[in-house]
Order: structure tokens, then sequence, then C-alpha cells
């Protein structure tokens, strides 16, 4: 039987010669995923957050009323704990996205506020001012050629927000 005979009975009986390192027809060659190499910072939490303005407490009582005004100009600025440097206008920018159109590096408290309250028989009262901002968790994480994300850092931020104001609590002493 001639070498071409043999094949021919080879094909017809279903067994094909498979011959080492050829790939069959019907395999699909997968290209290896890629991706850019990228940076970011992703706020991965928020809760609203009271910031005090430095210097402005009062305490009153026990009972009456509890009256208080704005008599100094201070600023509140952020707060960043990280332990890697990252860039604070970034996480600003992503956090603003994120969590608040409002968000500000800083935020100037200004004189003219006043503010009154009664305060409950044997209480005392307790005024402050400050700014209405979040508590901000982030991280920051770089994409990686085979589009895992590594995390570069994380940490937390207290962020102050455009709206300020007085906060009233009561205590026993």
């Amino acid at each position: 039987m001639s070498k071409r005979a043999k094949l021919a009975t080879l094909v017809v009986a279903g067994i094909m010669p498979v011959v080492a390192g050829a790939a069959p027809a019907s395999a699909a060659v997968t290209p290896k995923r890629s991706c850019p190499v990228d940076y970011g910072v992703r706020i991965t939490s928020h809760t609203t957050y009271r910031i005090p303005a430095s210097g402005a407490y009062f305490k009153d009582g026990p009972g009456g009323t509890i009256s208080a005004s704005v008599t100094r100009a201070s600023t509140i600025t952020y707060s960043l704990s990280t332990s890697l440097e990252v860039s604070a206008s970034y996480l600003f920018a992503s956090a603003k996205a994120s969590v608040s159109g409002s968000i500000t590096k800083s935020v100037a408290v200004t004189t003219g506020h006043s503010y009154s309250h009664d305060i409950h028989a044997h209480k005392y009262g307790n005024l402050q001012y400050g700014s209405n901002g979040f508590k901000v968790g982030w991280e920051s994480n770089r994409t990686n050629p085979n589009c895992s994300v590594t995390v570069l850092a994380s940490g937390t931020a207290k962020l102050p927000a455009t709206s300020v104001g007085w906060h009233y609590w009561e205590t026993s002493s």
C-alpha cells in the first residue's frame, strides 16, 4: 500500500496524524491583555465630619441662655494622613468629584455670625463654630500593564466644606 493510500485510510477511519507543535485549525489565538499604566486616587468612604474653628468654643450654664458670635477670623484647612506622599490637590479633585461639589482646601471663618440657644435646667450649653465637612477614606493606586491594580498608599483626610456654622450640645458639667 502506498503512503497516499495509508493516509486516506487513516482519514476515512477518523484518525488524523498529529504533527508535534502544530495547532489544530480550530484553535483561536488569544492576544495577551494589556492596559496602559495609569495612576489615580479613589475615595473609598465618606462621612460627614464637623471641623471646629480654632478658638471658637463657648460654654455656659447651668441653665439659662447661651449666646455667641464670631469675633475673629480664622481659616480651617484640610488634614491628610498617609504612609506615602500623595498630591493633596489630586486628592481634593477626587473627593470633590466623588463626595461633594463644595469641598475646599481651606475655608475662612468670618466675623458677624451670632447664635443663641436656651439651655435646659441643670445642664451646660456648649457652642462651637466650624465647618460642616467630610472625613474621607482614600487610596492611591496604579493600573499595571497586565490590568491588575496595585494600591500604593491609603489613608484618611478631613476636608472642610464651604458650609460653616454653630454646633450646640449640652453636658452635665
